[in-house]
């Protein structure tokens, strides 16, 4: 009976130990399971910290490359700056006509979509006025090259220098005629040149005649189509006929002595809207 009562004891004394023990882990659990989902927020936390410094290391990396780049652009603005200046100086436009600190007049539609940034003020203004100057640069240099290549084609136009290597022999005005002595109006200028020299158009043109004249022997005449005529005579060779375009430069024929002439020279004659003008300051003009 005794032995009975000390086994019931005992088990009685096992069960409220298993109890106590089986309360005590389910009032720990919960905390436990708190403190390691506290902990895997901790290594997430880091993590997303180290990530967004990265971040934040590259996005400076990456702005410090976009102001030294931004630099670059600003100091290529200036130098075509420079350029568009030497060549309207060049272009010999008037003053105040080109200027490349003064923006072009302009205008067009507003756009109202709008445009989110995500770069500094500083650096989004920096790029935005660069974006604006490197505009007006080039509303100013296309129209710049309009007008020097404008001026280009006007230049080959007009006639201008000598047609043949030589020196001057008689000019234009009343002179002596050279057979009769009588006072005469010589129309042109007689450069005297050896025989069978190359002849040069002095301007751009079109041949409207390429034979032969009274008085003038072997002669080439040029239309250059903005009111001046050119006219070569007493060549001893034609080398272009009439219809024929010709460039500044381009050989037309050779000199000679042909029509009244008392030696090899070309004469040469600069008509303007009709009239027949002195052509010594065309010879000694430049291109």
């Amino acid at each position: 009976m005794r032995w009975k009562l000390l086994s019931m004891l005992s088990l009685a004394v096992f069960g409220l130990v298993g109890a106590g023990v089986g309360l005590a882990l389910m009032v720990a659990s919960p905390r436990d399971r708190a403190l390691t989902e506290i902990r895997d927020l901790q290594k997430q936390i880091r993590s997303q910290d180290a990530q967004l410094h990265g971040v934040r290391t590259d996005a400076h990396r990456d702005l410090d490359a976009l102001a030294v780049k931004l630099g670059q652009l600003q100091a290529q603005s200036t130098r075509l700056n420079a350029l568009g200046e030497q060549l309207a100086e060049v272009g010999k436009l008037d003053n105040g006509e080109f200027n490349f600190d003064q923006q072009p007049a302009v205008g067009g539609v507003e756009d109202a979509s709008g445009t989110a940034y995500a770069l500094p003020p500083a650096l989004d203004r920096s790029i935005d006025q660069l974006a604006a100057q490197f505009d007006r640069q080039q509303a100013q240099l296309s129209a710049l090259q309009s007008l020097l290549l404008d001026a280009r084609i006007e230049s080959s136009l007009k006639p201008t220098g000598m047609p043949v290597q030589g020196y001057i022999s008689s000019y234009f005005g009343v002179r002596p005629d050279p057979f009769d002595g009588h006072p005469e109006r010589h129309t042109g200028i007689d450069i005297a040149t050896p025989y069978g020299t190359s002849v040069h158009a002095v301007a751009e043109g079109m041949v409207t005649f390429a034979g032969v004249r009274n008085g003038y022997g072997n002669v080439v005449e040029i239309d250059h189509g903005n009111g001046y005529m050119t006219r070569y005579a007493h060549n001893s060779r034609l080398d272009v006929h009439p219809g024929q375009h010709v460039q500044v430069g381009q050989v037309i024929a050779q000199a000679g002595s042909t029509g009244r002439s008392t030696g090899s020279h070309v004469h040469f004659e600069v008509w303007y809207d009709g009239r027949v003008v002195n052509p010594l300051a065309f010879v000694r003009n430049h291109r």
